[in-house]
């Protein structure tokens, strides 16, 4: 239960995209949820059908919009599509890196592998933090003393919950724990953050899913 000065804002991944090509999709446009992903979006709002929620937000992209949808239909609330939540700026979006990593051998390349902890290849960790936390920040004052939700994606939630929990942004991508459809929970007192939960609604799904690029 929410209330008083206690809010929480929810983070929550898309589902699994439709995406046979295994492309990096980054904000590419047409990337769907697949079948898979629409349950897991529907597992998801019914973790959270419950909870407290007074509003609702959205990356603009499609795979985040479907994913909220369940959501926003139990909870009967609008959604606000917000730029700041958007998937993070790649240079190799288009690209199969994911399933041939030997094209980031091509000279045309190297110039974006210089540093990873920047990292120089996209947009730097401390931008994507900075939009983020605006966002949170945001959606916590509308749903102050109750709850909020916002669908995005695996590289700003695992960015939001870095600097939420005061660790470094740079990280190995292997270790994030922010599996698809996954909600991270961030509990405020005002406007500091005193407790970070994470839960996988539709971890009984994972087996079914296929490797994600570009989530």
């Amino acid at each position: 239960m929410t209330g008083g000065d206690r809010t929480i804002v929810h983070l929550v991944r898309h589902g699994e995209v439709y995406n046979p090509g295994k492309v990096l999709y980054g904000r590419m446009p047409g990337f769907k949820l697949s079948e898979l992903g629409v349950r897991m979006a529907h597992m998801t709002a019914a973790y959270l059908a419950d909870n407290d929620i007074a509003h609702l937000v959205s990356s603009p992209l499609e795979r985040a919009q479907q994913t909220i949808e369940p959501l926003a239909e139990v909870a009967r609330l609008p959604v606000t599509l917000d730029d700041r939540v958007i998937e993070a700026d790649n240079d190799f979006e288009g690209l199969t890196v994911g399933v041939s990593p030997r094209q980031l051998l091509q000279p045309r390349f190297w110039p974006k592998l210089v540093n990873p902890v920047k990292p120089s290849w996209g947009e730097p960790y401390a931008q994507i933090a900075a939009r983020m936390r605006a966002a949170i920040a945001d959606a916590r004052v509308k749903a102050e003393g109750r709850e909020a939700v916002i669908v995005s994606h695996q590289l700003p939630v695992w960015i939001s919950r870095l600097d939420a929990e005061h660790r470094r942004l740079w990280h190995n991508p292997r270790n994030r724990e922010c599996t698809l459809a996954s909600v991270t929970s961030l509990t405020f007192r005002g406007p500091e953050v005193t407790m970070v939960t994470y839960a996988e609604p539709a971890a009984s799904l994972l087996p079914l899913a296929s490797a994600v690029v570009g989530a």
